[in-house]
Parts: C-alpha cells; structure tokens; sequence
C-alpha cells in the first residue's frame, strides 16, 4: 500500500472479535500472566464467562455442565463461518457459555453497554477510548422464568425494536453519562469509580491478550465496539468485542453521537498530518494505552495526592469541539473559525 493509504481493520482483526478466538487468547494470556507473574495478576483477567467451543469442546463442556446442573448456559454462533461455508455440509461452529444470571438491573430492566475503542497500533500498542457510548436496554422486566423470551434477555436493538410494545419515541437507550450519573447517585463515587477502573482493565488486557497476534501494519486503525455487561455486585463482564459496531442511528441523539465518533476516529488517523503524535486527547477520545498505561495530566497537586490518574474518562463531560479547536490547526489557505 502507498504510504497515505489507511485501512479500517488490521488483518486477522478476527482473532479479537470472533467469540471462539478471544476467549481463546484471553485463556492463554491468562496462563501466560499466572506462570511468569503470579495469580493475583492473572486474576485481574476474569472478567469473561466460563465459555466452550463445540463440538471440539464438547466433552469437557458436559463435564462442567454435569457439575453445576442448575446453571444456565447460553448457545452462540462463533462467527467463523462465510457466506461460501454455510453453503456446505460442513458442522457449524458454536460456542456455549455461562449466563450471567444476575445481571444488574435498573428499574427491573436488563442492560448492556456499548463502549468504543480505537487502536492505532498493535506494536507498540496505542489504544484510545472515547467518552460517550451507551446502555442498550431489554423492553421487558428481567425474569429467569421466561428464559426463552429474546425481549428479556436480549438487549440487541434490533431484537427490541420488534417488540410489541416498543416505542421508537423512548427507545432502548441511555447516554454513557445518564448511566454513570444514576450509578454515582445510588452506589456513591468511588464505587463507581472503581467500576469504571475495572471496565479499563477489560480493555486493556483484552487487548495485551491478542498483541503478539495479530498483524500490525502501519495503515490499518481498528474501532472496536465493546458490549460490556455488569451483574448485581457491580462486576463488569465482556460479553464480545464488535469489529464492525453498528453505526445505523437508531434516533437524532444516537445519530449526533455516532457522527461525532466517526469524526474524532477521522481526526486520530490524521491523514492530514496535522498532529505531533504527542497528543493524549482529540476530540472525545482519550489515549488510554501507549506502550504502557497512560495517565492524566491534570492537577495532581490541587488533589493533594502522589497518585497517578489514569487518562480515561468514559461516561464524563465530552467538550470535544472546544477541545478540537484547540488542537487543530487550520489547513493552509484556510481561515480559521
């Protein structure tokens, strides 16, 4: 590829976002962390569901299944297979895993988040996330009992969208900030500030899990979509990682945010070349990971503290655009606004 050349997946981005292969990588990182560093640390990566591959599991998934015979177990395509493949006789690919059967819910509801994360750079890793994201809610109250019910369990918005009762008006959605705004509210700030820490490490060690893998290439940029589910006891858990998140609007607020993510995407790749490479936040983004943790600038002093702050700041204020004003100079010949 020529050098002003930029491709939106690097290419076996497959070893992320396919269900099979992240748990996969997650276990092996884990291993990995548990030999060469100790348990503790390797524990810092439980934050996915015990998951099989079947059929080449199958035998040890009956067996965790026969342990523990009154759990739920949810059945999901891999994601593997082509259009070409399923046109064959050929055994398709699933994985099982543990339902999370105590999910965190408001006002009865089920919920999961959509947070966004773009990575520029495998080697050395260089990972952004942006403030804004969601919560995609179920249309119906949380119930064990009515496990077959797609509307209870699924929170997919083009599941809930075919509910009978659904309203296009309210929708399915809550901003990033209304969630944190509620949590902070009822549990207090430096319970949600531990959660919201706890989310980081979902993706930072996702990432490190899959860094060795995957085919860096100086042209490629990855956004992934992340669906983060969180149980009663304020646990986060990764659900899967998206490598073409939807960015179908699904009303005007849906609409605003996720043009302001494609753009602030656009501004990072910088085909332009209008930024010094030094820059720890553009527009909603905020550079999480650079060949090791990143961590803010601001006051440390006036906090009174020797502790470091990490650089993330997901579901908080995004003035992006007085931001960005700051940042980007105008093109030549163009008059600046």
């Amino acid at each position: 590829m020529e050098e002003h050349v930029r491709i939106c997946h690097f290419r076996n981005h497959y070893e992320l976002t396919r269900k099979n292969l992240m748990v996969k990588n997650l276990k092996r990182y884990r291993k990995t962390l548990e030999r060469e560093v100790g348990r503790l640390e390797a524990a810092k990566c439980d934050f996915f569901p015990r998951t099989f591959e079947l059929p080449s599991e199958y035998h040890i998934f009956v067996e965790e299944f026969k342990k523990s015979p009154g759990n739920t177990w949810i059945m999901k395509p891999d994601g593997s297979r082509s259009e070409e493949q399923k046109d064959e006789a050929q055994v398709e690919s699933y994985v099982a895993q543990r339902y999370i059967e105590n999910p965190y819910l408001i006002a009865g509801r089920k919920f999961d988040l959509r947070v966004y994360v773009l990575v520029t750079s495998y080697i050395p890793l260089k990972a952004w996330l942006y403030r804004d994201g969601f919560a995609r809610f179920s249309n119906t109250r949380f119930s064990l009992s009515s496990i077959d019910d797609q509307y209870v369990h699924l929170t997919n918005v083009a599941v809930q969208k075919t509910a009978p009762d659904y309203d296009p008006e309210k929708g399915c959605k809550w901003q990033m900030q209304q969630l944190r705004w509620y949590l902070t509210a009822k549990h207090g700030f430096e319970t949600v500030q531990t959660l919201f820490k706890e989310i980081d490490n979902v993706f930072i060690r996702s990432l490190l899990s899959v860094q060795k893998t995957i085919i860096n290439d100086k042209h490629c940029f990855e956004l992934y979509g992340y669906d983060i589910l969180l149980d009663q006891d304020l646990k986060p858990w990764l659900i899967e990682v998206n490598a073409s998140p939807s960015l179908t609007a699904s009303s005007q607020e849906d609409y605003d945010l996720k043009y302001r993510l494609l753009e602030d995407t656009l501004h990072i790749v910088d085909m332009e070349g209008r930024l010094t490479g030094k820059e720890k936040r553009i527009g909603g983004f905020d550079l999480m990971w650079n060949d090791g943790p990143v961590y803010t600038d601001v006051g440390l002093e006036a906090l009174g503290s020797s502790c470091l702050v990490a650089n993330t700041h997901l579901g908080c204020v995004n003035d992006r655009e007085k931001q960005l004003q700051q940042l980007l100079k105008p093109f030549p010949g163009q008059k600046k606004t």
